[in-house]
Parts: structure tokens; C-alpha cells; sequence
């Protein structure tokens, strides 16, 4: 797969408790142009994403302590890094981990064995509906329009700074 254009250059945060995945798939991001990221945990992760926000997170879903789906829950329930596409790595493949993974908020899911191929295109994918979503976002609160989008309970899942301030709510 050809490396993405300089100018787009994307960065993907990987998450593994193993280092030879996470060494296989690092290689493999690098090789295709990206600027990769690692942690270990899901500890790390969050600690990571204080610092700095990728443009994917490859995130296992097995790990010691905090595993994948509490990790990926978290890091949906900060307003900085909901947005980030979470893409599940896993050996996990009955349906209700796949299930899982996608409730709490996940893009994606692969299994393993992972091939890497598949992985470059699917980041590659993933950052460019992410950015295409924030610059949509953007673009509606350059115009000054008050949006409001309700998630399926009836609650503010997103809005626009000109409708917080007309409903004087703070997200």
C-alpha cells in the first residue's frame, strides 16, 4: 500500500501487552508512512492520551489490569478523546466480544491473526472519516448554526459552542 500523502500524515497510537505485536505492527504503520505511538496498558493509554491525541488507537482487547473494553470506555467518556476511531485487535472472536467491543464504543474489530495489509487500510479508512467528521463539525460552528445531536436515550451526545450557549449547558 502506498504511504499516505506528507501533508496527511496520520498517527496511531498501539495498544498491546505484548511486544512482539506491538514491534510487528509498528513496523508495519512506520513502513506505511505513519508516526506511531505504543502503550502497554490501559493505564498507559489513558496516561498517553493526556499528552497527545492520535488519529487511531489499535487497542487489544485482552491485557492485564484494565483490559481493551474498560480502556475503550474510558477513553469514549472523555469529551478530548471520544472521537478518536478505536479500532479492537483481538484473538476474540465469538460474537458477543465483537458485541462488546462495538458498545463501548469501538470502531472497529479484527482478529487475529492480524494482517497488517488489512490494518494499514483500515486506519488509513478510519482517519479519513475522522476527519472528515471534524471538519464538518468545524465548519458548522464557523457559520455560527446552534446544533444539537441526541444520542438514542434523548440526551446531547454533541453540540455546537452557539447551542451551549444558547441552552447554557456545559459538555
Amino acid at each position: 500500500m502506498p504511504p499516505p500523502n506528507q501533508l496527511d500524515i496520520g498517527s496511531v497510537l498501539i495498544v498491546d501487552d505484548v511486544p512482539e505485536n506491538l514491534s510487528f505492527l509498528s513496523d508495519a504503520l512506520d513502513e506505511a508512512g505513519y508516526m506511531v505511538l505504543v502503550a502497554t496498558s490501559g493505564k498507559s493509554t489513558l496516561e498517553r492520551l493526556d499528552h497527545f491525541l492520535p488519529d487511531v488507537i489499535l487497542l487489544d482487547a485482552v491485557m492485564p489490569g484494565m483490559d481493551g473494553f474498560e480502556t475503550c470506555r474510558r477513553i469514549k467518556a472523555q469529551p478530548e478523546s471520544a472521537g478518536i476511531p478505536v479500532i479492537f485487535m483481538t484473538g476474540l472472536s465469538e460474537s458477543e466480544h465483537v458485541v462488546r467491543g462495538f458498545e463501548v464504543g469501538g470502531t472497529d474489530y479484527v482478529t487475529n491473526p492480524i494482517k497488517p495489509e488489512e490494518v494499514i487500510a483500515r486506519v488509513a479508512t478510519h482517519i479519513r472519516n475522522a476527519r472528515l467528521v471534524r471538519q464538518a463539525h468545524s465548519a458548522i460552528e464557523a457559520v455560527g448554526l446552534a446544533v444539537v445531536v441526541l444520542n438514542e436515550d434523548l440526551t446531547p451526545e454533541w453540540m455546537t459552542p452557539g447551542a451551549k450557549k444558547l441552552l447554557c449547558v456545559s459538555m
